[in-house]
C-alpha cells in the first residue's frame, strides 16, 4: 500500500521518539539578522545538541537535543559564549523556572532547585544575578519582560537594543557633520574654506572626530565580527567591519605617514546610515513580535493563596498543584484549575480567542491569565508553571516562529555565501580596478562600496518577519500554527474536508422543527417541556432546551413512565401527554391524523422526529437533529471565496448528511464512512491531485489529520499540544478555519515579496557598486550611500512584512433580525 508524505511533517515527532527534549532558549542581543549564524553555528558543534533554529526577530532558539547528554544548564553556559544573554528557557519566568528541563514534573523541579542551590550547582537565578546591576536578585520583577532577563548589554530587550542603535547613530551623525566638512569632499565639493583648529591638518582633525566613532557607534561591527569568526562563520558583521575597518586604517595609516587623500568621512557616514537603517529595522522587527510580548504579559506576576484559611500573596512561579486561589472580581487568574466555590462569568478572549465571557460554576476548569469578570471564586490549582496552558501557548507560538520555510533554509545558506560572495567580490574590485589604472584611493572606495552593498541582511530577515507576524495574528485569534512549514503548506491548501460532528456542527441534539396541528402552539411546548424534564435521554434535554428558551409556563409532570426505545408518558396539568416516535403511538392507540405526512417529510431530510400526543391525540412533531453552528455557512462562503473546494466527511447516514451539506453549500459528501477509513478518503483526495487539509477534533480523527497534507485540530481549548495536528484551532469555531488559511496566503505572499526584493536587489546592486556602469554611464556609488540602500533595504523588508497585520480576515455576517433562526422552523399544519 503506498502512503502520502506529509509536506508538513511533525517536526519534533521523531526526536521525541528517541528520547530528545526540544527547548526555545532566549538568544538575547542578536543585532543583525544574519548574527544567528553565530549562535547556531556554535550550538549545533556541542555534543548532544541535534538541530537549532534561532530567530533575530524573536531573539530565541529551538534546540533539539539529547538529555542524556547535555541539559539547559549546558545550552544557557554555550550560549553566553557567543556573546549572548541567555537565562534558560525564553518561558514567562514569573510563571515558569527558565532552567527547569522540559517535560520535568513541576514539583520535582522545585525539590531539584532546592537540592542544586544546596550543593552550589545550579541557581536557576544565577543568570538574573550576573546581569542584574545594582538592583540585584532580590529586586521585584517590574515587568514579564524583564523576568525574561534583559538587563546589561548582552541581555538588552529590543526596545533596549533600538534605544542603543539610536544612540550610537546619533553619536555618529553629529560628528559626521565636521568630519564630511574638513575631508577633501567638503573642501572640493562644498566649498568649506573654515580652517582646523588649533592649526592642525584637516586629516588629524577628522582623525580625532572619528575616534567616538569607531570606538563607540561602529564597535558594535568589530565586537560581532570577531564573534562570527570565532563561531567559524561569516554574517553582515564581518562585512560592515571589513568595509568601516577597510576605509579607518588606510586613512589612518596616510594620516601617520604624513598626510594625504584619506577617507575617514567614508567610514564614519557609512557607520551612521547602515546604524540609521539598522534603528529602523530594528523598530520594525519589534513590531513582528508584539504577539509573544502580549502573551507574556498575560499571567499575572502574583497570585492570591488560601493558607489556612488566610489569603497570602505569592508569586505565581510558586503556585504549587493542589494550592486554594481566591480569585476576587476583576483578577486574572493565576493558574489553570477547577473551580471548587463561588460563580462568576470569565472573560477568556486573551487566551482562545473566545468574544463573550464564558460562566463558571463549581466543578468548571478555569484557564490561567484569564480574567475573572464578576464574582468571587475559589479555585484549586491543577496546572502549573510550564504545564499551563498559557506556558504551552507561548512554547509552541515560538517554536513556529523560529522554525524555518524551505525557502528560508534556502535563503539561509545564499545569505552565508553572499557574504562570501561579498568579500572575494570587494578583494577583485579592489585589484581589477587597480590593473585598470585607477588610484589606489579610487580602487578602494569602489571595494568597500561592494562590500557594503552585499550585505545579506534582507535576506535574512525576508521570511522571519513574515512568520512572527503570520503566526502572532493566528495567536490573537486561537489559531496556533505548530511550525512554519505549516503556515506555507496552508497557503496552498485547495480542498478543505471537514469531519461533521464537532467541527460543523455542535454535536449535540437540537430542535430544528417545531410542527403544530389544531392545538395551541405555547401549550404544546408546556406540555412537552414538563414530560421531558423528568427524562434523561440526549433528545428530551434538546426539547428542554428549546422550551426553556420559550416564555410558556413551566408545568410539572407527574407518573412519568419511560418506554425504553419507544418514547415517555406522564401526566401534566390533568393531560396525558406522550412523545415518542411512531411505535409509541401505535401501541397507545393514538391518532395520527395528517401529522404522519409531516413527520415522514422531516426524517426524510436527516431529522429524527417525534410525535407529542395529549389526550390520545398527535397534535404536533418535533424535529430533532444536530445543530449546525452559527458560523459554518459563513465559514463554507469564505472557503468557497477563496477557489478552495469542500467536503463533508462523516460516519451518518447519506441523507442526514445531504441535508446538512445542502444547508451549507458543501461541494461533496462522503457519508457512512467507519473512522478507520477517513484517513483512506483523505488519501483518495490526494490520489486526484488535489491538497487537502483535514479539520478534525484531534482525538479519533488523528489518523486522519496525520495523512491530510495541513491537519487542523478544532476545539482544542487548553489542549494545544494535539501531535497529529500541524493547525491548532482553539475555539470550535469553524470560521477560524477559513482565517487560518487566509494568515497562510498572506503570510507566504509576504514570504515571496521580501525574497524577490531581497535577491533582486542584490543582484542589481552588485554591479553597480562595483563599477561596471562607471566607463558607459558615469554611474557611481559612494560607500555611504550604499550603506544607506542597503539598509533600507533590510527596512523595507520588516516593514513589508508588518503590512500583514492589516490582512482582511473573514468574519460572522451581521446575524439576521428573525429570532426564529435559532429557535428552529415553526409551523402551524393547519395553515398550509
Amino acid at each position: 500500500m503506498t502512503t502520502h508524505q506529509h509536506p508538513a511533517g511533525r517536526h519534533d515527532a521523531d526526536a521525541h521518539r528517541d528520547g530528545a527534549a526540544t527547548a526555545v532558549l532566549e538568544v538575547s542581543g542578536v543585532q543583525w539578522a544574519t548574527s544567528k549564524n553565530v549562535a547556531e553555528a556554535v550550538l549545533s558543534r556541542q555534543l548532544g545538541v541535534l538541530s537549532v533554529d534561532a530567530n533575530p526577530v524573536a531573539q530565541t532558539a529551538t534546540v533539539t537535543y539529547d538529555p542524556n547528554r547535555t541539559s539547559i544548564s549546558e545550552l544557557r553556559d554555550w550560549v553566553r559564549e557567543c556573546g549572548f544573554h541567555c537565562a534558560g528557557q525564553s518561558v514567562p519566568s514569573h510563571v515558569c523556572d527558565p532552567m527547569l528541563e522540559p517535560g520535568h514534573d513541576h514539583h520535582a523541579g522545585h525539590a531539584q532547585q532546592a537540592a542544586h542551590g544546596e550543593h552550589g550547582e545550579h541557581d536557576p537565578h544565577d543568570s538574573h544575578d550576573k546581569h542584574a546591576g545594582p538592583a540585584g536578585p532580590a529586586s521585584p520583577v517590574s515587568s514579564p519582560h524583564d523576568a525574561m532577563g534583559h538587563g546589561g548589554h548582552g541581555s538588552m530587550s529590543m526596545a533596549d537594543m533600538v534605544r542603543d542603535m539610536r544612540n550610537r547613530f546619533l553619536v555618529a551623525v553629529l560628528l559626521a557633520v565636521p568630519v564630511s566638512l574638513y575631508s577633501p569632499m567638503g573642501r572640493d565639493m562644498l566649498g568649506f574654506d573654515a580652517a582646523a583648529p588649533f592649526g592642525m591638518r584637516d586629516d588629524i582633525f577628522a582623525l580625532i572626530l572619528s575616534l567616538p566613532v569607531i570606538f563607540y557607534s561602529a564597535w558594535i561591527f568589530f565586537d560581532g565580527a570577531w564573534r562570527a569568526l570565532r563561531a567559524r562563520t561569516l554574517d553582515m558583521m564581518v562585512l560592515v567591519a571589513v568595509a568601516v575597518g577597510a576605509g579607518w586604517l588606510y586613512s589612518l595609516g596616510i594620516t601617520l605617514t604624513g598626510g594625504g587623500e584619506v577617507f575617514y568621512e567614508a567610514a564614519v557616514m557609512l557607520t551612521a546610515f547602515v546604524l540609521l537603517g539598522h534603528w529602523f529595522e530594528m523598530r520594525a522587527r519589534g513590531g513582528a513580535n508584539d504577539a509573544i510580548r502580549t502573551l507574556l504579559d498575560l499571567a499575572p506576576p502574583m497570585a492570591t493563596v488560601l493558607r489556612e484559611g488566610e489569603p497570602v500573596e505569592v508569586p505565581t512561579s510558586e503556585v504549587q498543584v493542589d494550592d486554594l486561589l481566591l480569585i476576587r472580581p476583576g483578577a486574572k487568574i493565576a493558574t489553570d484549575g477547577t473551580v471548587e466555590e463561588g460563580e462568576s462569568e470569565v472573560d477568556e478572549s486573551m487566551v482562545t480567542g473566545e468574544s463573550l465571557p464564558v460562566h463558571k460554576a463549581p466543578g468548571d476548569q478555569v484557564i490561567g491569565a484569564t480574567v475573572n469578570a464578576s464574582g468571587t471564586l475559589r479555585v484549586r490549582a491543577t496546572k502549573v508553571g510550564a504545564d499551563t496552558a498559557l506556558a504551552q501557548i507561548v512554547a509552541l507560538v515560538q517554536q513556529a516562529q523560529n522554525s524555518k520555510a524551505p525557502g528560508q533554509r534556502l535563503a539561509d545558506k545564499a545569505a552565508f555565501w553572499l557574504v562570501l560572495v561579498a568579500l572575494v567580490g570587494g578583494v577583485g574590485t579592489f585589484l581589477v580596478w587597480l590593473a585598470a589604472g585607477a588610484s589606489v584611493q579610487t580602487a578602494l572606495l569602489f571595494a568597500i562600496t561592494v562590500v557594503v552593498i552585499t550585505c545579506p541582511d534582507a535576506l535574512g530577515l525576508a521570511t522571519p518577519t513574515a512568520i512572527m507576524v503570520g503566526s502572532g495574528l493566528g495567536a490573537k485569534r486561537g489559531i496556533l500554527f505548530k511550525n512554519a512549514t505549516a503556515i506555507e503548506s496552508s497557503a496552498r491548501i485547495d480542498t478543505v474536508v471537514f469531519d461533521k460532528t464537532g467541527t460543523l456542527t455542535k454535536g449535540e441534539p437540537e430542535v430544528t422543527d417545531v410542527v403544530v396541528g389544531d392545538f395551541d402552539h405555547d401549550r404544546v411546548l408546556a406540555l412537552a417541556g414538563a414530560l421531558e424534564r423528568e427524562s434523561e435521554h440526549p433528545l428530551a434535554h434538546a426539547v428542554v432546551r428549546y422550551v426553556d428558551a420559550t416564555d410558556v409556563p413551566r408545568l410539572r409532570a407527574t407518573g412519568f413512565r419511560n418506554v425504553t426505545g419507544i418514547g415517555a408518558l406522564a401526566e401534566v396539568d390533568g393531560h396525558q401527554v406522550a412523545i415518542g416516535n411512531r411505535r409509541l403511538m401505535e401501541s397507545g392507540g393514538i391518532t395520527i391524523g395528517d401529522l404522519g405526512a409531516r413527520r415522514d417529510e422531516i426524517a426524510s431530510g436527516g431529522r429524527t422526529a417525534v410525535f407529542v400526543a395529549v389526550d390520545g391525540r398527535a397534535v404536533a412533531v418535533l424535529g430533532i437533529a444536530d445543530a449546525v453552528r452559527e458560523t459554518s455557512a459563513a465559514a463554507i462562503a469564505a472557503l468557497h471565496q477563496a477557489g478552495i473546494r469542500v467536503a463533508m466527511l462523516t460516519g451518518d447516514n447519506r441523507a442526514t448528511a445531504e441535508r446538512i451539506a445542502e444547508e451549507l453549500g458543501i461541494d461533496d459528501v462522503i457519508a457512512e464512512v467507519l473512522p478507520e477509513d477517513k484517513a483512506h478518503q483523505v488519501q483518495q483526495l490526494q490520489a486526484q491531485g488535489r491538497t487537502v487539509a483535514m479539520v478534525g477534533d484531534g482525538v479519533n480523527d488523528s489518523p486522519s489529520l496525520v495523512q491530510a497534507d495541513v491537519g487542523i485540530a478544532v476545539g482544542a481549548g487548553t489542549d494545544v499540544a494535539i501531535e497529529a495536528a500541524d493547525v491548532v484551532l482553539m475555539r470550535s469555531d469553524p470560521l477560524d478555519v477559513p482565517v487560518a488559511l487566509t494568515i497562510g496566503r498572506g503570510t507566504l505572499r509576504k514570504m515571496r515579496q521580501n525574497l524577490g526584493w531581497a535577491v533582486g536587489y542584490n543582484a542589481i546592486a552588485l554591479p553597480i557598486a562595483a563599477g561596471v556602469f562607471e566607463p558607459a554611464f558615469g554611474l557611481v556609488l559612494r560607500p555611504e550611500v550604499a550603506a544607506l540602500s542597503m539598509s533600507g533595504s533590510s527596512f523595507l523588508v520588516a516593514v513589508n512584512a508588518l503590512l500583514l497585520k492589516r490582512l482582511r480576515l473573514p468574519v460572522q455576517p451581521v446575524a439576521s433580525s428573525d429570532s426564529t433562526a435559532s429557535m428552529g422552523a415553526v409551523e402551524h399544519a393547519g395553515h398550509e
